[in-house]
């Protein structure tokens, strides 16, 4: 199966082609033909399937049809997200795969000045990437109206409820017309999540890829089980091998990020720290260092994490163990995307056990114990 076998028009085949990109993933392949066809879609996908680009090309293709019809320049699909980094990068989506089409797109999010934002909305646009508590504000303030919104895509539905977001969330649909596509997607499907998607989808067509017990299966996975006070000494020595060029760190706390970014570059290694109390100017910083390569380590929280996407990530290090065993398969998702091969290494003190426990469980298997290092 090749892009072009799923009636997306040759532009956007085009600039496919130009990222590398010609087979569609497993979620792309089942998502695109129904929201070609105007239908609601419940999408159950974990980061790292390529489900923004199940969204993405469909909908540009549609706006693209519809283009002579409507001049005005009117928000016509509206994108939720639940933060700024994946506002960001679905925003990077849209960009790329829409260059050869003219549709616009502008991107909103708190933490930065409003100005040029609302700038961008005066121009107008087509499409709007927004995180809920910006867009309500710009709402608010009468910058923003959805009367004429046709597509709507609620993403990552369920970090959207972790962080509390369900009353903005309800706020922001009360104000879509009742005649829309929506599209709806979330890494799980507990309760909640369906209970609100039963709310909002009309008719839904349902896809569902990996679910959260399967981590990627082209990850290697390892557990160094080593004393707290000895972590800092196991990431030093852990990352003395050359091969390791790049890696993400993960630890639990905000604080954590700051200490373990710190101690590397004392140590000589380039590293940065992303999270929410960092402006968005530094987490974009931060971010477009670690691509483009100039920081080798990007030390991560959480929920800092959702948007990070590096191509060809080859190294996740879980510093601290995380206390959800799903988290876990969120963050070694990092690595092993598109087809490439992933190394994920957890550093696990003895008062994380329980957590290692609970994560082999959820992904049935015994992740292989590292017993060769000098802090065993």
């Amino acid at each position: 199966m090749e892009f072009s076998n799923l009636r997306l028009i040759k532009p956007l085949v085009m600039a496919l082609e130009k990222k590398g990109y010609t087979h569609p993933t497993p979620i792309q392949e089942q998502a695109i033909p129904h929201v070609l066809d105007g239908k609601d879609l419940f999408g159950c996908a974990q980061t790292g399937t390529g489900k923004t680009a199940a969204f993405a090309l469909p909908i540009l293709q549609l706006l693209d049809a519809k283009k002579h019809e409507n001049k005005n320049r009117v928000i016509k699909a509206l994108i939720l997200a639940p933060t700024r980094e994946l506002a960001l990068q679905i925003s990077e989506n849209f960009l790329a795969y829409g260059k050869n089409l003219g549709i616009s797109h502008c991107t909103v999010f708190g933490g930065v000045s409003q100005n040029p934002q609302v700038a961008n909305l005066r121009r107008g646009v087509d499409v709007l990437v927004a995180t809920p508590g910006r867009l309500l504000d710009l709402m608010n303030q009468g910058f923003i109206k959805l009367n004429n919104v046709e597509h709507f895509v609620l993403d990552e539905a369920d970090r959207m409820l972790d962080m509390g977001f369900i009353n903005d969330i309800k706020k922001v649909i009360a104000k879509l017309p009742v005649k829309r596509q929506t599209l709806f997607f979330s890494a799980t499907a507990a309760p909640d999540i369906m209970k609100l998607a039963n709310t909002i989808l009309h008719h839904p067509v349902s896809v569902s890829v990996t679910p959260v017990s399967s981590t990627a299966s082209l990850v290697t996975q390892s557990v160094y089980y080593v004393k707290k006070e000895n972590k800092r000494s196991l990431l030093k020595f852990v990352l003395s091998d050359s091969k390791i060029e790049h890696a993400l760190v993960f630890t639990r706390t905000k604080h954590g990020a700051d200490k373990v970014a710190k101690d590397l570059n004392s140590m000589g290694v380039a590293a940065e720290a992303i999270h929410g109390n960092k402006s968005q100017g530094a987490r974009e910083r931060a971010l477009k260092g670690f691509k483009n390569r100039t920081i080798r380590i990007l030390v991560a929280t959480d929920i800092a994490s959702r948007g990070i996407d590096v191509d060809k990530l080859t190294h996740v290090i879980n510093y601290e163990i995380p206390e959800q065993a799903e988290t876990y398969v969120h963050r070694i998702g990092r690595t092993g995307r598109a087809g490439s091969t992933g190394i994920a290494m957890s550093f696990c003190a003895k008062e994380e056990m329980p957590y290692l426990k609970d994560i082999n469980k959820l992904i049935k298997k015994n992740i292989e114990v590292v017993s060769t290092h000098p802090f065993n």
